[in-house]
């Protein structure tokens, strides 16, 4: 099968190439050129085009390399890739994220709305996933959704007990600082690793008809609380990390105040992977712990502690 990846060198992508080469399709990566083309392994088998997504004529970049299947990992413009391609390609799966369902509801979470998403791009996406979804179904095309949780793994720093990526807050874990928390420190944390992410992708590609139509959620087998992601930390980085607990309105206030970091401290994250374990037969290969501690020692191996 004919398949092009947009997003091909990002951290999901890098893992989706591979294993699709190595299942034997012919894949096309479609890159802005801000990062380099891995080269060696199954990237030699890769074919690769610069573009910019969203750029005029992108779509018609996307037209040329005839797909059989096409996997949108940045998904910036579904309506217009797919109303590009609907009569050329037999498959359009995107990428979108947990967060687009708004705040949990119940948890193990299903595919469905929660309450309004308040992260204004998501938003947007979100809806245009939805109406995407909706004219591929009734015009006969299939269409698929992976939505992320938090993405973990090598190749990435990780998210810190701050609610972001920062280097500096892994080398204060690494110090042993104390870490702030709202109480009690039971919200669910969800880190899954890219390579599994990967091979949802992978899956709802080998099992078009069971993934068709359907917008799935992709995850671990289980979320950790916030207080056992620290002590995970603790673990891995082999010290005691304090924690001190405060009150939700004194940790979005004083503590986390940007929603994009205090969100991962609020918003269960615990997808039900029941719909994407029945319909493509996806297994996590990872747990959550395994996947924090691949990407720490991803850092230490690239020397990003050093100095």
């Amino acid at each position: 099968m004919k398949i092009s990846v947009i997003g091909g060198t990002g951290h999901i992508g890098k893992h989706l190439t591979g294993i699709l080469v190595e299942e034997g399709h012919e894949v096309t990566v479609m890159t802005s050129g801000r990062t380099p083309i891995p080269e060696g392994g199954p990237w030699d088998a890769v074919r690769s085009v610069q573009m910019s997504y969203g750029a005029e004529g992108w779509t018609d970049v996307v037209a040329q390399q005839e797909p059989d299947a096409i996997v949108d990992i940045l998904q910036g413009d579904a309506p217009g890739l797919y109303q590009a391609l609907k009569d050329r390609c037999g498959h359009f799966v995107f990428c979108g994220s947990v967060w687009m369902f708004g705040l949990p509801r119940v948890v193990p979470t299903p595919e469905k709305t929660q309450a309004r998403c308040l992260f204004e791009g998501y938003e947007q996406r979100y809806a245009e996933m939805q109406v995407t979804r909706d004219l591929a179904e009734a015009e006969g095309v299939p269409f698929t959704a992976i939505m992320c949780p938090n993405i973990c793994g090598p190749g990435k720093i990780p998210l810190e007990c701050a609610g972001g990526r920062s280097l500096d807050v892994h080398k204060a874990h690494k110090r042993g600082d104390t870490v702030i928390l709202p109480e009690p420190g039971h919200n669910l944390i969800g880190p899954c690793d890219a390579e599994d992410i990967a091979r949802a992708f992978a899956g709802a590609l080998a099992h078009r008809d069971g993934a068709a139509g359907q917008i799935f959620n992709v995850g671990s087998a289980y979320a950790l609380t916030a207080l056992q992601f620290v002590e995970t930390y603790g673990e891995i980085y082999g010290v005691e990390l304090p924690v001190e607990f405060v009150s939700w309105e004194r940790f979005a206030g004083e503590v986390l105040p940007e929603i994009g970091a205090n969100w991962h401290f609020r918003a269960n994250m615990c997808p039900d992977l029941t719909a994407i374990s029945s319909r493509t037969g996806y297994r996590p290969h990872y747990t959550p712990e395994e996947t924090l501690e691949r990407a720490v020692r991803w850092m230490f191996d690239q020397g990003l502690f050093e100095g």
